[in-house]
């Protein structure tokens, strides 16, 4: 059996020249990308601030998940990334108001830096959406 393949797109010209997807849904396996502090209108959400910037990118991949059929409570992991980990606590204060009952597993790492110099931070989500839909049915080999 084929898994249906569930591309969601957040408009971006850069997602066809590098050839990603906001996020993409294989059965019920649900991954956001890397996802950046945008403003809406372009340019940088929460300039200097690794809370607001960790809000912004939150509210992109929920939107994501929502267009994947999925939602917050069906998150099972997030990767918080940071250009100075010391600063982790920010970044966790608005990981905690979206995930404290829902706890996925989470890794918060220090990168050197992103492609823009005005991101502070980026999260990635990964969700397992509970469903009934034989197209989200995912085929196994083996016993």
């Amino acid at each position: 059996m084929t898994s249906f393949r569930r591309l969601v797109t957040s408009g971006s010209p850069l997602e066809p020249e590098i050839g990603f997807s906001r996020a993409v849904r294989i059965g019920p396996y649900v991954s956001v990308a890397g996802t950046a502090p945008i403003a809406d209108g372009g340019g940088t959400a929460g300039p200097g601030d690794v809370y607001a910037q960790s809000v912004r990118c939150l509210d992109i991949a929920e939107q994501a998940l929502r267009e994947a059929g999925a939602t917050l409570a069906d998150v099972i992991r997030t990767r918080v990334m940071l250009v100075d980990i010391a600063r982790w606590p920010e970044a966790a204060r608005a990981h905690g108001e979206r995930f404290s009952q829902i706890r996925p597993a989470c890794t918060f790492v220090e990168v050197s830096r992103f492609i823009d110099p005005e991101w502070l931070v980026e999260f990635e989500v990964d969700a397992v959406v509970a469903t009934t839909d034989p197209r989200d049915s995912v085929a196994h080999a083996g016993p």
